[in-house]
């Protein structure tokens, strides 16, 4: 409905649909800060004590995206971050899900923390990237589905780069201007400013 509207009216409409949903999502008890623009509709699960979201200044959502909180987990806009439309931010327990300032997470990404996931200043998060802080516990004992949680962070330096459709595992680190190749699969800590690819990936070279 509202791509329907931007067609008759053009982006005049989307001002007045930021506008709308900053003032419902302060309402909710969620911070937003100046220049909020949002071009779809959040969806919001908040299970929390509190809200424990926060939206800083000159953020940008282009489309509709999906925002998750359960126990004490707290999700982290930084200023001028850029959010593509269908991605989907779970924080649970005691995580901090943070996104750092000037980094462009692309269309369809899954961040699910059940502890930390920090992710750098002036990175861009690939299109249908999944970063996850938790594995399930597999113990034969026990059905996989009734099992508990292992659960580790997840570090992401300054300009990092993940390619479309990669997968960082818990308990890794990308250091400060890591590059993963497309279709990988990242399961151990890498080097400054190396370049990643593969199931799993491995360094081929360093950035020039």
């Amino acid at each position: 409905m509202l791509n329907f509207f931007k067609l008759i009216f053009g982006d005049s409409v989307l001002k007045i649909n930021s506008f709308v949903i900053k003032v419902i999502l302060v309402l909710k008890g969620i911070k937003v800060g100046k220049n909020f623009y949002i071009s779809g509709v959040p969806k919001l699960k908040i299970k929390s004590k509190l809200p424990n979201i926060t939206i800083g200044d000159n953020v940008k959502i282009l489309g509709n995206i999906d925002l998750r909180t359960r126990e004490n987990g707290k999700i982290f806009f930084k200023n001028d971050t850029l959010i593509e439309e269908d991605c989907r931010f779970v924080s649970a327990r005691d995580g901090v899900i943070e996104i750092g300032q000037g980094t462009k997470v692309c269309a369809d990404c899954i961040i699910n923390g059940g502890e930390d996931i920090i992710i750098g200043k002036n990175c861009i998060i690939g299109k249908n990237t999944s970063i996850n802080s938790n594995s399930h516990s597999m113990l034969k004992k026990e059905t996989i589905l009734n099992q508990g949680f292992d659960l580790k962070p997840v570090i992401i330096g300054d300009d990092c780069w993940t390619g479309i459709n990669s997968v960082i595992t818990y308990g890794v680190t990308l250091k400060k201007g890591t590059v993963i190749g497309a279709n990988s699969l990242i399961n151990k800590d890498t080097e400054e400013y190396s370049i990643n690819v593969g199931l799993p990936a491995k360094k081929i070279r360093n950035r020039e």
